[in-house]
């Protein structure tokens, strides 16, 4: 579904990602994990178009998304929610979902699934986003994006400034979303909440990927968790010996 291929990339001159490859499948929850720096951002910012590589390949629906808008991305259904969310402040929770399907009519099943994910957006569907929680707000730019027909969903930080109890339901709107067959690319600030969510998932460090397995597997890696789940004083540091071996 979604696949790259050694692909550096980076800001003005600043290489942030190196070398990096990674895949998603259809249907799976992927989720990247690492230090702030990492690259994680930069990644999603790469796949959606904001950023070209300067090297390395992106391929999704097995075309390269080399010369696409990210418009045209969207249209194809690589969708990448950020993580300022990008809602339309002034609007109302029913026009910034009809935004969201600007490509596409605004059918009253996708409005249906969209307030059966997120039913407290029904109850607001009046109010402007701007007047919203910062967890109803999150709802609503997941939910706007759902509207136009995404086949990869990218997500940025869904959980930042939440409380346990709305981390909690936008990681379970997450998993509902995967098994509606869409693929999930997560971003999460909370290594431990990523990896309990996520089929599969990487480590990023300096902009490569340095781990890769089962979300459970990952979890329980000595390395994981003394690194990224606060079981030990360690920098968040994981790394290759001399011989490129983890």
């Amino acid at each position: 579904m979604l696949r790259l291929d050694g692909v550096s990339a980076g800001y003005r001159g600043l290489t942030i990602l190196h070398d990096l490859g990674l895949r998603v499948a259809e249907g799976e929850i992927v989720a990247l994990v690492g230090a702030n720096g990492a690259g994680k951002t930069t990644t999603l910012r790469t796949i959606s178009g904001v950023l070209r590589p300067t090297s390395g390949t992106v391929t999704y629906a097995g075309r390269s998304t080399a010369g696409l808008r990210t418009s045209e991305l969207v249209a194809a259904g690589l969708v990448h929610v950020p993580e300022d969310r990008a809602l339309f402040g002034p609007l109302t929770v029913a026009e910034n979902l009809a935004m969201g399907a600007w490509r596409r009519r605004a059918t009253a099943e996708a409005l249906e699934e969209a307030y059966g994910l997120f039913p407290v957006l029904a109850e607001r569907r009046r109010q402007t986003a701007e007047t919203l929680s910062g967890g109803q707000q999150q709802m609503l730019a997941i939910a706007r994006a759902l509207m136009s027909g995404p086949r990869v969903l990218m997500l940025d930080e869904p959980s930042t400034g939440l409380a346990p109890k709305l981390t909690r339901a936008v990681l379970d709107a997450v998993r509902a979303i995967r098994d509606r067959g869409v693929a999930v690319l997560l971003v999460e600030q909370n290594a431990a909440q990523a990896l309990a969510v996520a089929d599969r998932a990487y480590v990023l460090e300096s902009g490569t990927a340095v781990l890769e397995g089962g979300g459970a597997e990952l979890a329980g890696d000595e390395r994981v968790r003394r690194a990224y789940l606060g079981l030990s004083g360690l920098e968040p540091k994981i790394g290759r010996d001399e011989d490129g071996r983890l």
